[in-house]
């Protein structure tokens, strides 16, 4: 049985801001082993990381983030009183470190035009120990980036899905991410969203799926190694 991999959801925010660097450095220094985050594009095309289109719950601000130049968003903060993090200066928190990236692009409801490209270019200016998986539940955004990149790798965030493995292999997906485990005639990677329940985790854990996002990824990565030993 492969180890399933633990992810940070959203960095450690049982501890820290929401999607802060604070949060991710934590995790980077205490023994994380993988990371997820969300991405969308300011007015004037910076990619910044957050999970909700809006700024209103994480922030003191109020708003739209695409309405918002960098400069503009910048000025607003997160409970821990940073500002709201670039992409650039999360990779810069993560570039050469020994852990997995899962990067949402969070064009669901609202999708900001070229962020593909744009992340996708940016990513490349950064050297990261495993290949990054790039997530989303716009089937449309999934194939924008397989266009401009086919190498990279690409999963299918849903929350359920009839025939898992057949769309992933169909689509050239490298996993599907569902919120509860899809019972699949063939093969697949899932990696399954977000699981804090100590008994979802264990009962995960003895399938042996790829991964675990998880809000507390000490608790679950405890949960993990009692389970596969």
């Amino acid at each position: 049985m492969k180890k399933t991999i633990i992810f940070a959801h959203r960095g450690y925010p049982v501890k820290f801001a929401e999607n802060s660097l604070e949060g991710f450095r934590y995790v980077v220094s205490h023994g994380g082993e993988g990371v997820e985050f969300d991405v969308h594009l300011t007015r004037d095309g910076v990619p910044v990381v957050m999970h909700d289109e809006k700024i209103d719950r994480t922030t003191d601000g109020k708003g739209y983030i695409k309405d918002y130049t960098l400069a503009e968003i910048r000025k607003f903060h997160l409970a821990n009183g940073e500002p709201v993090p670039k992409l650039s200066e999360l990779f810069d928190v993560l570039q050469d470190k020994d852990l997995y990236i899962n990067l949402e692009f969070k064009t669901n409801k609202v999708h900001d035009q070229g962020i593909e490209k744009t992340v996708l270019d940016l990513a490349k200016k950064y050297h990261f120990v495993h290949p990054i998986i790039f997530s989303s539940f716009n089937y449309e955004t999934l194939k924008i980036a397989q266009k401009l990149d086919a190498d990279e790798e690409y999963c299918y965030l849903v929350k359920g899905l009839k025939h898992p493995a057949e769309i992933a292999k169909k689509n050239h997906f490298a996993g599907i991410h569902p919120e509860h485990y899809l019972r699949s005639s063939q093969p697949v990677t899932e990696r399954i969203w977000t699981v804090d329940n100590s008994w979802l985790a264990k009962h995960y854990c003895k399938l042996g799926v790829a991964g675990l996002f998880t809000n507390d990824y000490k608790k679950i990565m405890r949960i993990r190694d009692e389970v596969q030993k």
